[in-house]
C-alpha cells in the first residue's frame, strides 16, 4: 500500500479527472466544453501543487515518484487523442507531443539506471504552460481562431525544443560524468 499524504491524493484526483474530461468532451452534455475546460484545468492545477506540496513538506514517495509523471501523460495524452478524435487538432502535433513527452520519460528512466537526475528545465516548464493552454483553447473555442492555431504551433515548437534540450543536456551530463570518473 502506499501513503495516502496530500500530493499523492492530488496525484490520484488527477487520474480521475481523466475520463471525466473525454466524457465532457465526447458527450452532448450541454455545455460539456465548458466542464472539460474547467476540469482539464483544475486536472493541471493538481499537476503544479502535488510537487510542490511534496518538495515542501518532504513528503516524497516512491508512489508518487512514479504516478505523477504518469497521471500527466493520461491527462495530455487523452486531451490530444480526444481533441484528434473531434477534428479540433491535426494528428501529427498530437503525435508531435505525445512523442517527446515518452521519450522524455524513457530519457529520464536511462539517466536514472546511470546515477543522474534529470531536472524540469525553464524550458521543460514553458513547455507544460503553453501545452495546457493550447489544450485549454482547444477545448473552448469550437472552430479555432486564428490565436489558437499560433499557440498550438508555438506549443509544438516548444514542446520540440524543449526535446532536444533534454537529450543534450544528458549528453552532455553523461559526458562530464564520464570524465571525472577517468580523472578521479
Amino acid at each position: 500500500m502506499f501513503p495516502m499524504n496530500l500530493p499523492n491524493t492530488l496525484t490520484l484526483l488527477r487520474i480521475l479527472l481523466v475520463p471525466v474530461v473525454v466524457v465532457a468532451l465526447l458527450d452532448e452534455t450541454p455545455n460539456g466544453d465548458a466542464i472539460a475546460a474547467g476540469v482539464f484545468a483544475l486536472a493541471a492545477l493538481t499537476d503544479g501543487l502535488d510537487g510542490y506540496i511534496a518538495r515542501s513538506r518532504n513528503d516524497i514517495t516512491t508512489f508518487g515518484k512514479l504516478f505523477d509523471p504518469l497521471a500527466d501523460k493520461l491527462l495530455v495524452t487523452a486531451a490530444l487523442v480526444t481533441l484528434v478524435s473531434l477534428n479540433r487538432l491535426q494528428a501529427w502535433v498530437a503525435m508531435v507531443i505525445i512523442a517527446r513527452e515518452f521519450a522524455v520519460t524513457a530519457l529520464r528512466g536511462v539517466a536514472a539506471e546511470r546515477g543522474v537526475v534529470i531536472q524540469a528545465s525553464w524550458l521543460g516548464k514553458l513547455k507544460t504552460v503553453l501545452q495546457i493552454a493550447a489544450m485549454i483553447a482547444l477545448i473552448v473555442a469550437d472552430p479555432t481562431p486564428l490565436g489558437v492555431d499560433i499557440l498550438v504551433y508555438v506549443a509544438v515548437a516548444v514542446t520540440v525544443a524543449s526535446g532536444v534540450d533534454y537529450f543534450f543536456g544528458f549528453r552532455k551530463m553523461v559526458a562530464e560524468k564520464g570524465s571525472r570518473t577517468a580523472t578521479g
